[in-house]
């Protein structure tokens, strides 16, 4: 049951780790009850150009047991206002690098129009998803030489 401040922290939450959890943690330390938006793999694809490592059904499942969480969502449209018409939250939760970009100059003006709150966060440099990813391709690439090298 939702009660009191309702907040919504959107991600992809591919590759899942401690700057996600960092994210969750502190989105559910500023409202009641917290909605973790999973962005699918289609959108990922869409707003990214590339499909995530891990697919939506296991980053949902990861997700949804995570303590901090309350409830987790798919979202499916490319729109966060179009999100918001389907779950209704009171404050949207974003890395601060998304701060003074177009992007979110844009997200705060449409959710301004509806009176929602976007909230800020650290964006935690040391680890992030594209650093893993990179890490992950260059193991697969040089894996992929030796099982050439070894079949020659």
């Amino acid at each position: 049951m939702r009660h009191g401040v309702v907040g919504y922290a959107p991600g992809v939450y591919d590759l899942f780790h401690v700057g996600h959890l960092n994210i969750l943690k502190h989105a559910r330390s500023q409202c009641d009850y917290l909605i973790a938006g999973v962005v699918s793999d289609d959108m990922c694809e869409l707003a990214k150009g590339q499909r995530p490592f891990v697919p939506a059904a296991e980053r949902l499942e990861v997700v949804s047991h995570i303590d901090y969480v309350d409830e987790v969502f798919e979202e499916t449209v490319p729109h966060k206002l179009d999100t918001w018409r389907a779950v209704r939250f009171h404050r949207i939760f974003k890395g601060d690098d998304w701060r003074g970009t177009p992007r979110g100059n844009a997200l705060e003006r449409d959710f301004a129009s509806v009176g929602v709150e976007v909230v800020y966060f650290p964006y935690t440099v040391h680890t992030s998803s594209t650093m893993l990813r990179r890490a992950l391709t260059l193991v697969v690439e040089a894996g992929q030489s030796i099982d050439r090298a070894s079949q020659a």
